[in-house]
């Protein structure tokens, strides 16, 4: 294999697919990046046996690919990126020189490296499944960022820790929760596909990361195994989460009795300025609200105490509610619009957050038991 390529495109290449590489991994191939040459074309893969990442570097001005011998090597990523990132040229040179020994070379500064057995990398099916739909990339980013924050990040149940995507009827609804936290996010879309898997929210981050800024549109692909994600020059392959998803719809109340309608900032900074103010490394914040006023609070005996008056608009009942102040911060951050709405049916019922800006989101969290 011999080929030189643009030193800038092949490090943005092996960045993007280095995603998807295990350098702690106990099996050195799996913290390796894979590296094919044919026709006019370079292939980078990578994999950590979760998710998969290929991408395709095809020759053309901007990159300067030009492909002398094909062939393949697999290499250890932090090698390649520490080669590259040192390499005092625009044009780098990469060359196979005797059996997995490769020569990099730029202006004056030459590397040999000694690559790994290319048959000991795993033959990783791209197959693409036959099931697939079609979004904007910039759809898909606001699914993702208003979403994978209310998944689990414990282990204890898998299923937890990923994105519900269950298309129906025209209707997506994608879910994500921790058993304390909700967020639904639903979208009429027309297809005529039918599916109901669960992604894992660390796979959706690394697609946000690496192929959503770029792209116009991303196809995703999907069977009862894995989901692809693709874009023009790249494949993002996941595994799915096993298990039957909980039924979270019984969980949202569909009246409410009691309406906070505040602008999102304030409530935001409101939080934010008693996040410090902890029991048990939790910060529990305290809803007093009437038709007189609205009152902020938190109290820590280990602490101290903080009250705040806010400026908004309620209806129904007095109540008097807790809740964990960073979960609905970090609901009404990534909603759309300059107010909320912050729904109840009663005391120790779920708390519903809703924006009139952007109806398709919806945020469940459970208030907190004090006695304070």
């Amino acid at each position: 294999m011999n080929f030189t390529i643009s030193k800038q495109a092949f490090g943005n290449a092996l960045a993007i697919v280095g995603h998807a590489v295990s350098s702690s991994s106990p099996q050195p191939y799996l913290r390796g990046i894979y590296i094919e040459a044919s026709g006019n074309e370079l292939v980078l893969t990578g994999s950590n046996a979760d998710i998969s990442i290929q991408k395709k570097v095809i020759a053309d001005d901007e990159n300067k690919l030009n492909i002398v011998e094909e062939g393949s090597i697999l290499m250890e990523a932090s090698y390649l990126n520490e080669i590259v990132k040192k390499l005092d040229a625009d044009i780098i040179s990469v060359e196979i020189i005797d059996g997995s020994l490769t020569r990099f070379a730029g202006s004056e500064a030459v590397f040999k490296i000694n690559g790994m057995n290319t048959n000991d990398y795993p033959k990783i099916d791209f197959s693409k499944p036959m099931s697939s739909i079609s979004m904007p990339a910039s759809l898909l980013l606001e699914i993702i960022d208003q979403t994978t924050f209310a998944a689990s990040t414990k282990e204890t149940k898998p299923v937890l820790t990923g994105v519900n995507f269950h298309l129906a009827d025209n209707v997506l609804k994608c879910t994500a929760t921790d058993s304390y936290r909700l967020a639904k996010k639903t979208l009429d879309f027309k297809s005529d596909a039918d599916f109901n898997i669960t992604i894992p929210s660390k796979s959706l981050n690394e697609v946000r990361s690496t192929m959503l800024a770029d792209a116009e549109n991303i196809e995703i692909a999907q069977n009862d195994k894995k989901a692809q994600f693709w874009s023009e020059d790249m494949v993002l392959q996941t595994r799915l989460l096993d298990g039957g998803y909980p039924e979270t719809d019984r969980l949202i109340p569909s009246e409410f009795t009691q309406k906070l309608t505040i602008n999102r900032n304030d409530l935001i900074h409101a939080i934010d300025r008693t996040i410090f103010i902890k029991t048990d490394n939790i910060t529990v914040d305290r809803l007093i609200l009437s038709a007189d006023e609205l009152v902020l609070t938190n109290k820590s005996q280990e602490i101290g105490e903080s009250t705040e008056r806010l400026n908004g608009k309620y209806e129904g009942e007095p109540i008097d509610i807790s809740f964990t102040g960073p979960y609905v911060m970090e609901a009404c951050k990534v909603l759309h619009g300059d107010t909320v709405n912050v729904n109840f049916t009663g005391y120790m019922k779920p708390i519903i957050i809703t924006c009139d800006d952007d109806p398709s989101v919806l945020h469940l969290i459970l208030p907190v038991r004090t006695y304070n």
